[in-house]
């Protein structure tokens, strides 16, 4: 029989700790860590080629691993905190990315570095489901739970901008292993901050390992399928066959679903209009801020000449903006419907990647750069909370892992999907300016050809500008499907119902 709880007593029956901001401060420490770690690496990979003698496709990996298997891995971190209990979870997740960092700071070689990666995808897939659960099932709905995604969206949001200044101050004062040493204190300390965490509630059932096994080769091959055609075209045949093996899987996941007893992912989840509004609304936003800091790391360091630790600074605008703007968001959103936050929040983020797209070679980062990047901090940061909030708001206790792992798995694929759709087009510009437009960039850095440099960085920056444009459109598309498809009201109820299977 399903019981109904107010949030408050669920929160007592699982012995929710009387210090909600230490367990916030935990929480949302690993959330940071997690996502910085899909940035931080960026600005570090020349250093880690010079050093390990990568070539450039293994280059590419000491990114993609961690973005395969953080992305293909979610569902099952999501729900494994579910069944075996969110807190474990949490430290197993915490305690596997802490000890890949260390394997990842002492890698002698491309193939050990790259299977360190895996492992902290691994880590990370683990602990950002649980660490989002362990929000929705500790905070009662209403303020306390607002203002702790607030914090939580801003480390989401921000986590990636540290990930770029970090890397960049350690790879120029230190050596880029310490943008993977640097996790090992902070685990370390997360560990032993878990026990102030509740041990939650378990789920009952176990695990559906056919949905555990078709779920996350469907997403692995949806990913690497993503990444192949963004790097090989995506009208290669190895690229249809990892699409194709990915619908197939997918397909057969969903039928898997409709017949277990007890399913990895309950379909329910996706019944709820507002929920999936949320996902959908999510992964446009991942797509297109993903896709902002790799082309605006390229511009700053390639056009403009900045160093690593220049182009790391140059995002703090970004950071305060996201700050401020999910603090207003926290705010509102105990007033104010969440489409009537995050449908103008993408408007105004959309405004911010059109102003990107005037970028010239000799732009300003004071009178461009800097304001373009508030503005879109701004709009994502108000569109961040809406949707968190709307992923796990009125889900089941026993549900939460794997309502809050489809959140960060529609975030992860839809940057994987924004990076390579707008590489494809700002390639495609580049060279339609000025033919192997990137090889010309770099012929004329080797031969000191001042001419060709010019005209490789005017081609590389119309190719960026063309990619901001589609941002611009998809964020303007993510308007639109968040105002038609979200009708909830603001999240006021301190004491809304919580249904516990």
């Amino acid at each position: 029989m399903t019981e109904t709880r107010s949030s408050a007593q669920v929160q007592k029956g699982t012995g929710a700790p009387p210090k909600l901001g230490l367990a916030l401060v935990v929480i949302a420490t690993a959330q940071l860590m997690v996502i910085l770690d899909s940035t931080i690496t960026n600005i570090a990979l020349p250093s880690i080629q010079a050093d390990l003698g990568i070539s450039a496709s293994g280059l590419a990996w000491i990114v993609n691993s961690y973005v395969l298997a953080f992305g293909g891995l979610l569902l099952l971190g999501g729900r494994s905190g579910d069944l075996f209990g969110r807190r474990r979870m949490f430290r197993v997740g915490i305690a596997i990315f802490t000890l890949a960092s260390l394997l990842g700071g002492l890698a002698p070689n491309a193939e050990l570095l790259i299977a360190a990666r895996i492992l902290q995808g691994v880590g990370a897939a683990i602990a950002a489901p649980t660490a989002l659960s362990l929000i929705a099932t500790t905070f009662p709905e209403g303020g306390p739970r607002n203002k702790a995604m607030g914090v939580y969206a801003a480390m989401s949001g921000i986590g990636s901008t540290i990930g770029l200044l970090l890397g960049g101050v350690l790879t120029d004062y230190l050596d880029w292993r310490w943008i993977f040493f640097v996790n090992i204190p902070i685990g370390i300390a997360l560990l032993i901050g878990t026990k102030i965490l509740p041990a939650g509630e378990r789920a009952r059932g176990r695990l559906d390992i056919p949905g555990a096994i078709t779920g996350t080769l469907g997403l692995v091959s949806l990913v690497y399928g993503i990444t192949r055609g963004g790097e090989h075209g995506w009208t290669t045949p190895s690229t249809l066959m990892w699409f194709g093996l990915a619908v197939a899987l997918l397909i057969a996941f969903i039928a898997v679903q409709r017949r277990s007893d007890h399913p990895m992912m309950p379909l329910r989840i996706l019944a709820d209009r507002n929920r999936s509004g949320s996902y959908a609304s999510m992964l446009i936003i991942g797509a297109a801020m993903f896709a902002m800091f790799y082309f605006l790391s390229l511009f700053m360091q390639q056009v403009l000449g900045f160093s690593p630790i220049q182009t790391g600074l140059a995002y703090l605008p970004f950071s305060l903006g996201m700050g401020l703007a999910t603090g207003l968001g926290s705010a509102l959103a105990g007033r104010v419907a969440p489409r009537m936050l995050a449908g103008p929040g993408m408007i105004v983020a959309a405004a911010g990647m059109t102003w990107f797209a005037f970028l010239e070679p000799d732009s300003s980062y004071l009178t461009h750069l800097m304001p373009a990047m508030f503005v879109t901090a701004a709009g994502l940061g108000i569109s961040f909370l809406p949707m968190t909030l709307g992923a796990v708001s009125g889900v089941s206790n026993s549900d939460a892992g794997i309502a809050s792992a489809l959140l960060s798995t529609a975030q992860q694929i839809g940057g994987a999907m924004g990076l390579a759709i707008l590489s494809t087009v700002a390639t495609n510009s580049a060279n339609s300016t000025l033919p192997d437009a990137d090889s010309a960039y770099f012929e004329a850095l080797g031969t000191g050809d001042q001419s060709l440099l010019t005209q490789a960085s005017a081609a590389m920056t119309d190719g960026f500008t063309s990619a901001f444009v589609v941002a611009a459109g998809l964020l303007i598309v993510g308007a639109a499907v968040t105002m038609t498809t979200i009708n909830a009201k603001p999240h006021t109820a301190k004491d809304a119902p919580v249904h516990v299977g």
